[in-house]
């Protein structure tokens, strides 16, 4: 188990700390209305994240590993799905994009600019839609 554990992770963890990405966690419907806003500043990054799925442990180290983005040039938000699942469902009926975990959405003025899932999710690809 502990080869398996440190490939996927703790099946229950939510630590949402890494080097590089300073999450913000998304925790209330409320603040959906605050990105939309803030994205008009700054580009909004949306993690959704299932705690419990070893292919989003895998997508979320990966990201967090290769993740070499500037503090003010985008606003990370992380969403544990596992939690708050009706979130997700709000995501996916304000900004027009199908539910997947693991999922990665940019927000810009008020819009999805760009979403991936799974193994495409890449922390250099952000970069380079900033």
């Amino acid at each position: 188990m502990g080869l398996f554990n440190k490939m996927f992770g703790e099946s229950d963890s939510k630590d949402t700390s890494s080097l590089g990405v300073k999450w913000n966690n998304l925790t209330s419907s409320q603040q959906l209305d605050d990105i939309i806003q803030e994205s008009a500043e700054t580009p909004v990054l949306i993690f959704k994240h299932s705690t419990r799925c070893g292919i989003s442990r895998m997508a979320l180290k990966g990201f967090e590993s290769e993740y070499a983005i500037e503090a003010d040039k985008v606003k990370p938000y992380f969403l544990d799905l596992l939690e708050h699942r009706d979130i997700s469902n709000e995501i996916a009926t304000i900004f027009h994009v199908e539910h997947q975990s693991p999922q990665l959405l940019l927000v810009k003025d008020g819009v999805v600019t760009y979403h991936t899932s799974h193994g495409d999710i890449n922390a250099g690809e952000v970069k380079a839609k900033l």
